[in-house]
């Protein structure tokens, strides 16, 4: 099929390896270049990058509703477009233009975790799997029919991070399947169940907050789902300290309190239970092991993280 890609980061680029390798695409639209980096240097998406290595058309609206832009992508004639992770809503005029529609992937099992961060908010509720959903693109966000969906289990130490990375090729793998399905007119049409839906909206780094006072088993569920961005953190005098790896434990005491101090990590009490932070990063540092934290802050078993001894 001739087809119109349209996605912006990471996540997006084996759907578009497979699309390239399986079908005709025709042409890539994606983010404008936006600064980034401490230089604030132009740079392009990643989507991008691989499309230019591969001499594919590339187009990048300011805004996908414009007019200028609609008349050009209509031009394309494609068959379908495929959206994944883009960043901008589909106008309604270009919803039906394809013959077949506007196909989108979205990395969990709706109508569970519709919105912009689906893989974090499913390892911070605790679930045990989610999955990837093929859908037709429709007027509401993430609302349209389904077409194929397949489980993937959430790992016990998975973090946002490693299972966005399995998602985004069992991801590309469905939507090859999905548009097998859609050639030979045979894709189903599942209508979700709106009253099923659960919301996972855009992170903010204060998402990332690590309150002591809350059971460990939450807190190991929140430091996992906001690795690698926006990031767990604590506060410790002022600081914002960064936690990267946490186990929780069964033993018991003060919330903030420091239980004890060891190769293992800096074991801290909890609401219920406690957490063994295994690695931490302060601002402007490099990340440590938990026990060279403690002891770059000086820190003993029976402080608290909330009011740490300096002495």
């Amino acid at each position: 099929m001739k087809v119109v890609f349209m996605g912006t980061p990471e996540f997006a680029v084996p759907c578009l390896r497979e699309l390239h390798a399986k079908h005709e695409v025709v042409a890539v639209v994606t983010q404008p270049d936006r600064r980034r980096g401490r230089g604030q240097l132009y740079s392009f998406s990643p989507v991008k990058q691989f499309a230019v290595e591969r001499n594919l058309k590339v187009l990048q609206p300011e805004k996908v509703n414009d007019s200028e832009f609609i008349d050009e992508l209509s031009g394309y004639e494609a068959d379908i477009f495929v959206i994944v992770a883009f960043g901008q809503k589909i106008p309604e005029s270009l919803l039906n233009m394809p013959i077949h529609g506007c196909i989108n992937v979205h990395s969990s099992l709706l109508p569970k975790f519709r919105g912009a961060a689906p893989i974090n908010a499913a390892i911070a509720a605790g679930h045990g799997q989610t999955g990837v959903t093929t859908m037709y693109l429709a007027s509401g966000w993430d609302t349209g029919d389904i077409i194929l969906q397949r489980e993937v289990p959430i790992l016990q130490r998975d973090t946002a991070g490693s299972l966005h990375d399995r998602l985004m090729e069992i991801g590309a793998e469905l939507l090859i399947e999905t548009l097998e399905q859609i050639e030979m007119g045979k894709a189903p049409r599942i209508v979700q169940n709106h009253d099923e839906a659960t919301y996972a909206f855009k992170l903010k780094k204060g998402d990332g907050r690590v309150d002591l006072s809350l059971p460990a088993r939450e807190l190991d569920f929140l430091i996992r789902g906001m690795n690698p961005w926006p990031g767990a953190f604590i506060t410790i005098e002022k600081e914002d300290v960064k936690i990267w790896e946490a186990l929780p434990c069964d033993e018991g005491g003060k919330a903030g309190e420091i239980l004890d101090i060891s190769a293992r990590g800096l074991l801290v009490g909890c609401g219920k239970g406690s957490l063994l932070l295994q690695r931490l990063q302060r601002p402007n540092s490099k990340a440590t092991s938990g026990q060279d934290f403690a002891n770059g802050l000086r820190l003993v078993v029976g402080d608290s993280l909330k009011n740490p001894n300096r002495a």
